[in-house]
């Protein structure tokens, strides 16, 4: 009996030994893994970042505009409508060959026809109260949508690059039988080169930023993670944008300043730091 009671005693004082030895192991073992950065979340921590703007524009005088009208009207039948049309569509365009402006740069936007209908409504009988004979002030029922006649239009636009003869134009587009007459809508042909010159500017702009506030934080710019941007073209300055009507046309005058437009670029740069 006291020999079974020493076996098992001797058996625990084994057991709780090799407990000790084992918890001894991995906690030396766990405590190397940390100083040598072995641990597996060091593996996995996302990078720090820090991200910056930068905002860039260039302006330019405008070398073209666009002028915009319509012509529309009225007949019988379709083709007497189109027939109109047509006649004042040869008008604008005769004109604008007087002001050397190709037909490259007349462009019809819309051509369509529609037909019109009025609505009439059955006028009431007469009615006769104390021997006289009356019409009643309001229409009986049974009113009907009936065929008058057609409308024919077009939608212009006209791209003029001498931009001095814009008020010219538009006073003569006036005089042909145009309506809707607006504009000029002043911008520049060709900026690409110009939204690259913006976009550089934005760039060196967060560049410098993030230079001064890494200094500032004691870190270090490691690369560049992510790039974005977005930019537009504004005026600075413009002329009146519309003139509706041939009245509004022929006092405008001979020369219609075109300000300046400014192309713009707004980046954001994102930067891994250490």
């Amino acid at each position: 009996m006291e020999t079974l009671e020493s076996n098992k005693i001797k058996m625990f004082k084994g057991l709780f030994v090799l407990v000790v030895i084992l918890s001894v192991y991995f906690t030396v073992k766990t405590f190397g893994d940390i100083r040598g950065g072995r641990m597996m979340w060091d593996r996995n921590d996302t990078p720090a970042t820090i991200s910056f703007s930068g905002h860039g524009e260039v302006s330019a005088v405008p070398d073209i505009a666009n002028v915009y009208f319509n012509i529309s009207k009225d007949a019988k039948t379709i083709k007497e409508a189109q027939e109109a049309v047509a006649v004042v569509e040869k008008k604008a365009l005769d004109f604008l060959k007087t002001k050397s402006v190709d037909e490259k740069d007349v462009k019809t936007n819309n051509a369509s026809f529609y037909p019109k209908y009025d609505y009439q409504q059955r006028i009431c009988p007469p009615v006769s109260v104390g021997g006289t004979t009356t019409l009643p002030s309001y229409y009986c029922g049974g009113g009907k949508q009936v065929l008058v006649g057609y409308t024919s239009s077009e939608s212009i636009t006209v791209k003029i690059r001498n931009t001095d003869d814009v008020g010219a134009i538009m006073q003569g587009l006036g005089t042909t039988g145009v309506s809707d007459l607006s504009g000029p809508n002043f911008s520049i042909d060709k900026e690409d080169s110009l939204k690259a010159e913006a976009r550089k500017k934005a760039i060196d702009d967060a560049k410098g930023k993030a230079e001064v506030l890494a200094r500032d934080l004691g870190v270090r710019l490691v690369k560049i993670v992510s790039f974005d941007e977005s930019g537009r073209g504004y005026p600075m300055m413009y002329a009146k944008d519309s003139m509706m009507n041939s009245g509004a046309v022929s006092a405008a005058p001979a020369q219609l300043p075109k300000g300046e437009n400014t192309i713009s670029s707004d980046v954001t740069i994102t930067y891994e730091i250490r």
